[in-house]
């Protein structure tokens, strides 16, 4: 009997969320994986038993955590980590490999990111949804990659639902309204060296409030989310294509290839040739699992 499940989410382009990969795992006492860094967001529900995360947090200092059935914890992109099951009572675990310029802010909701990785629900019966959306997308490795994306969205309502450390979010639907036209803007046009005078200007806003409002509403400056939606493409085509890097940064929207580099190393911290690299090892490794 097999005990655990691994799949690789198909190459979509899916930018406000997308799925990288998914499965669950029955472990062994004290089963570890790590110390390690991922490229993406990476959550796990606990179903049964127990085991330790350690983290390192904004300060880069290893924090370790308990966590029994029914909680789950996060691992964000760049950050070290390891984790281990309990020696007497090792924990299975459904988990799910997302990323996307939404993933942050959704995370976020939750109350979860890299100062507070950990999840615990308010209560069972609002965990439960938790549950049911993590355990579906493990189990329907055959469903459609749109179909997956769905159960994705549910389970991120879920855990910003059921999560003891939820954030409120103020209903600002007149300034929304404008955010999303900005959004509409930039998915349309993000190959062309647009600029947020021009993105403020389609909204008919003042291009300092238009940057302040964009903030407030979405967590990231708006030449923050243009340069993030253009790495998640990027990241996208560099993943599912063989198409080389100057043809790549030409089709996100830098013209010169050294730019697109030196962009792309701030913020994930390797070049996009090295990222592309490690990820092809990641997704080997964890099909040899």
């Amino acid at each position: 009997m097999d005990n655990f499940s691994f799949s690789i989410f198909p190459n979509e382009n899916f930018v406000d969320l997308t799925m990288y990969q998914y499965g669950w795992e029955q472990c062994e006492p004290l089963h570890s994986y790590g110390p390690a860094v991922r490229n993406h967001y990476l959550f796990h529900l606990v179903l049964s038993g127990s085991g330790t995360l350690r983290s390192a947090g904004p300060d880069r200092v290893d924090r370790e955590y308990h966590l029994t059935a029914g909680s789950g914890f996060l691992i964000c992109p760049g950050q070290i980590n390891t984790y281990w099951a309990d020696e007497k009572d090792p924990w299975k675990y459904a988990w799910v490999e997302f990323d996307g310029i939404q993933a942050k802010k959704r995370l976020e909701l939750a109350g979860l990111d890299l100062s507070n990785p950990i999840y615990r629900p308010k209560n069972q019966r609002l965990n439960q949804q938790v549950q049911q959306e993590i355990c579906y997308i493990s189990e329907h490795k055959d469903s459609s990659a749109l179909h997956l994306i769905g159960h994705l969205y549910l389970l991120l309502d879920g855990l910003i639902q059921a999560s003891s450390s939820r954030r409120e979010l103020r209903n600002q639907s007149q300034k929304g309204f404008y955010i999303q036209e900005a959004i509409n803007y930039i998915a349309q046009n993000y190959q062309r060296d647009i600029t947020v005078e021009e993105i403020a200007g389609v909204c008919r806003l003042n291009r300092t409030y238009f940057g302040r409002l964009f903030k407030q509403m979405m967590g990231y400056t708006p030449q923050e989310y243009l340069t993030q939606f253009r790495l998640s493409k990027g990241v996208e085509l560099m993943r599912g294509t063989d198409y080389p890097i100057t043809q790549i940064s030409q089709m996100v929207g830098y013209p010169n290839p050294l730019h697109f580099s030196k962009v792309f190393k701030k913020v994930y911290g390797v070049s996009p040739r090295a990222w592309r690299s490690e990820d092809s090892q990641v997704v080997a490794k964890e099909k040899q699992k």
